[in-house]
């Protein structure tokens, strides 16, 4: 008890926050927000003039400092942001170049030098942190402008110069302040009021969290200046980030998949902490419906091999989370850090001039101002299988926490027609042996098609995105009938889930996923007591002849065993793979490496490996694989395959 005191003590000192005014404020609150525009000007004319107060204020910085020497970790950050801040003295700043129609990449740069030079300044007193960071402000600050008709640029940067801003306030001359503050305003927060730029402003996904977070941070780094237009942007923010926050019902899941969820969560987290730190509370946005839960997400999909399971637009790798520090702070939820910590001093250590060149975990700094006690532990209480339930339902189940060479198998429903869908619905990954054997390939890169002049961002039946291999389900881990693409308008619901130890498993029905092709399709998927995972389908209303194929996209070399059984290895890992049903089908391969058309990517070192069979007269198909890995015995309960509708009893 005594360690979580400490915890909460050394989030509510660093992060400037008064514990009596936050957290008393805000749990009066109830969400939605509903403070009035007059209320947020009062509170706004309350607002003492001293700066820094975004994200944490000079009490806050001084507690940081104090806390390095006692906390390894911490220790090892602040090492590591000073070094690499010292890295970007001698970079020229950032210019205004657009990549396609973005200027995203620049904005990125821009607020990742300001960001960790800023920081290193308050670690180090070093004034040459100051001169570079007053350099890359004013290079941005002299851009015709940010970028606005793809206004995730502005906000990005609009973040950028309102933390060096503020941060660096007193250490920055006055001409160089005025000019950095007239740029935050008429380059940033202004525009959603005063031009036609604020499309984004209920925008129901992450660009509502990345943008009001920016345009917050702007509004409240110059408040004093601009007091309405910040009164005006925080209620904005208040009242329109709830539309992005829907999408953490009910059990704290992201429609967008965890790529996107460190994105959007990350900014949303950063309004959350602007608002507090200046005004005093959130006003109950912190009480959105599964924002709770979702501070555990990312351990949830991520699987013993290290890896996402990346549905929707997303890759697999699992960059460094400054956000999950926050949560684990602000719910007293340790577990939900698992791993990070590790993460974190192994990504440290590979830091060097190329990332201090890059944009790569900008955000990392903030890390520092939401980290409790590292050197506290705390046993894993995440549940071994989850169903995330929402509008992008997705399930996984796993056999251990503490194992690493334990299963894990993720399935997903949901529609193409998502924010970032793609034709994955019914797709699974699947972990074992400490490798990932099932992979989702992920998101194929958006300037490469938009230069093409294809319309990547329609999710029509008919749109470009579905001709790309990626995209499509020919590219995933699901079924695919007759070579005919999912329907977009169709929705994959899980009808049954069980975390009961003695058989976990999930059914996600697609039948309007599949609409034309065949009148119910379902797949199961589950978990066997000696770690083996069985993934069943059952069609029927198929045309007779209709050819139906099964196949699961894989990194591993096959080794075929005869027509029902192959054996999948990486180095000294193993997978069976055997058709249970039909009995009469046999494995094929099929290059996954080269690309299909003259637009899509090529996806290197993978494989297909599937099977096929035509509909009989009765229109009616099972197919049912089990995998078992690392030698582990065959389960006769897998063998034996049952209807899904007995899977229950």
């Amino acid at each position: 008890m005594k360690r979580i005191h400490r915890w909460l003590l050394l989030f509510v000192v660093c992060t400037g926050t008064s514990a009596v005014g936050t957290y008393a404020q805000t749990a009066a609150a109830g969400y939605p927000p509903t403070v009035s525009l007059d209320e947020i000007r009062k509170l706004i004319d309350k607002v003492p003039a001293e700066h820094p107060r975004l994200l944490t204020d000079e009490r806050g910085l001084a507690a940081l400092r104090e806390s390095i020497d006692g906390d390894p970790l911490r220790r090892a950050l602040s090492n590591a942001v000073v070094e690499q801040a010292k890295m970007m003295w001698n970079l020229d700043p950032v210019e205004r170049s657009l990549q396609g129609r973005r200027l995203l990449g620049q904005s990125r740069l821009c607020l990742k030098r300001v960001l960790w030079l800023a920081m290193a300044f308050h670690l180090t007193g070093d004034l040459q942190h100051v001169r570079r960071c007053e350099k890359e402000m004013l290079a941005a600050a002299r851009f015709s402008d940010w970028n606005p008709s793809h206004f995730l640029d502005v906000a990005e940067m609009t973040l950028a110069l309102a933390i060096g801003y503020d941060w660096l306030f007193e250490q920055l001359g006055a001409p160089s302040r005025n000019e950095i503050r007239k740029a935050i305003i008429e380059k940033g927060v202004a525009l959603p009021f005063e031009t036609e730029h604020n499309g984004w402003v209920r925008a129901r996904n992450n660009w509502g969290q990345v943008c009001h977070g920016g345009l917050t941070a702007g509004a409240l780094a110059v408040l004093e200046y601009e007091p309405d237009l910040a009164a005006r942007t925080v209620h904005s923010a208040l009242r329109n980030v709830t539309y992005s926050m829907h999408a953490y019902a009910p059990n704290g899941s992201y429609p967008e998949g965890p790529a996107y969820w460190s994105y959007g969560t990350t900014f949303n987290v950063v309004l959350i902490s602007l608002i507090e730190t200046v005004l005093g509370s959130d006003f109950g946005l912190s009480k959105a419906p599964g924002f709770s839960k979702t501070g555990q997400y990312l351990s949830l999909v991520t699987g013993p091999s290290g890896l996402f399971f990346n549905y929707a637009d997303g890759g697999a790798s699992r960059g460094l989370q400054p956000a999950l520090f926050w949560f684990a702070s602000r719910y007293n939820q340790p577990d939900w850090l698992y791993g990070e910590p590790e993460r974190l001093l192994a990504g440290i250590s590979r830091l060097g001039p190329k990332q201090a060149a890059s944009s790569s975990a900008r955000l990392l700094p903030v890390a520092l101002l939401w980290m409790g006690d590292s050197t506290s532990k705390s046993e894993i209480s995440l549940p071994l299988n989850w169903n995330s339930e929402g509008e992008t339902p997705v399930t996984v189940h796993r056999s251990s926490w503490i194992d690493p060479e334990a299963t894990f198998v993720g399935l997903k429903g949901g529609s193409p027609s998502s924010n970032h869908g793609q034709m994955d619905t019914g797709s699974f990954v699947l972990d074992a042996c400490g490798v990932r054997w099932a992979v989702d390939l992920g998101a194929e890169g958006y300037h490469g098609i938009e230069s093409r002049g294809m319309n990547l961002w329609s999710r029509a039946q008919d749109s470009d995105r579905w001709t790309i291999f990626r995209q499509s389900n020919l590219g995933h881990n699901t079924l695919v009938i007759d070579g005919q693409p999912q329907q977009v308008s169709g929705q994959g619901l899980i009808i049954q889930f069980s975390d009961k130890p003695e058989f976990p498993h999930s059914i996600v029905d697609m039948t309007s996923v599949y609409a034309g092709q065949a009148k119910s399709v379902r797949r199961g998927i589950a978990l066997q007591d000696s770690r083996n995972v069985l993934i069943q389908d059952q069609l029927s209303g198929l045309e007779p002849g209709s050819r139906v194929r099964w196949g699961m996209i894989t990194p591993a070399s096959v080794k075929v065993i005869n027509d029902s059984t192959i054996e999948l290895k990486q180095e000294d890992a193993t997978l069976s793979l055997m058709i249970l049903s039909p009995q009469v089908s046999k494995w094929i391969i099929i290059n996954t490496e080269e690309p299909r058309n003259e637009w899509d990517s090529p996806n290197p070192g993978t494989r297909m490996v599937a099977f096929e069979d035509s509909a009989p007269q009765a229109g009616e198909l099972t197919f049912a694989v089990l995998a078992t890995p690392c030698g582990s015995e065959q389960s006769q309960q897998a063998i034996d395959v049952r209807p899904l509708e007995n899977w229950q009893k």
